[in-house]
């Protein structure tokens, strides 16, 4: 049996999963960014944390095309892509709520419910995407909306910064639920959880 070399994985790795990691890394970025804007309360730490989403869509988009003009599409390529969309797609948006001052018990809960549902969505595409294909292994639908489309929930969030309402200030306000802080606008959170997990088939591009 021959003895695996160090690194070897590394070196196994495609082009795509390079595209698939630089996802990931502006995901883990946009993460690093809302924690220095809660240590320093500057605001272009906010508006980079929410820049770093759409750059991680891009990533996202290329790795699936060049894995497809490459035709080097593998089961360790889709693994990395479901880990890197929940970081950037799931995490990321909701630490940037967070950030943003969605900081209550109920949105707390919101916040989590919303991830919850986008690492759901992802092990349910995994799963059903080779039953989900045509002959050519191409996916015909989506079932329940693709994780990405959080990103549209980070531009709301980025107007919300750039405008300044945040914490307080946060647009429709603050409710309180049983004496715990609410902010109605969580819940556009809790609607795109539900849209992720639900059976809606929606035509993929």
């Amino acid at each position: 049996m021959t003895k695996p070399k160090p690194f070897s994985m590394i070196r196994e790795f495609h082009l795509a999963d390079w595209f698939t990691l630089s996802n990931a890394f502006c995901g883990v970025g946009s993460l690093f960014s809302v924690m220095t804007y809660l240590q320093t309360r500057e605001v272009l730490h906010l508006l980079i944390a929410c820049a770093l989403i759409p750059a991680a869509l891009v990533f996202d988009i290329l790795d699936g095309s060049i894995a497809r003009w490459r035709a080097q599409s593998s089961a360790m390529g889709r693994e990395l892509d479901s880990l890197a969309d929940v970081i950037s797609f799931g995490v990321a948006p909701a630490i940037i709520a967070y950030g943003c001052g969605m900081q209550g018990l109920v949105d707390r809960i919101i916040l989590v419910f919303f991830v919850a549902c986008g690492v759901s969505r992802l092990a349910r595409y995994n799963v059903t995407s080779e039953k989900l294909s045509d002959g050519d292994g191409k996916v015909k639908y989506f079932e329940g909306t693709p994780i990405p489309t959080s990103m549209l929930l980070v531009l709301v969030l980025a107007a919300a910064a750039w405008n300044g309402a945040l914490g307080e200030q946060l647009w429709l306000g603050v409710v309180y639920v049983g004496g715990f802080q609410f902010h109605p606008m969580v819940m556009m959170f809790a609607v795109s959880g539900a849209l992720m997990v639900s059976r809606i088939r929606i035509p993929k591009l």
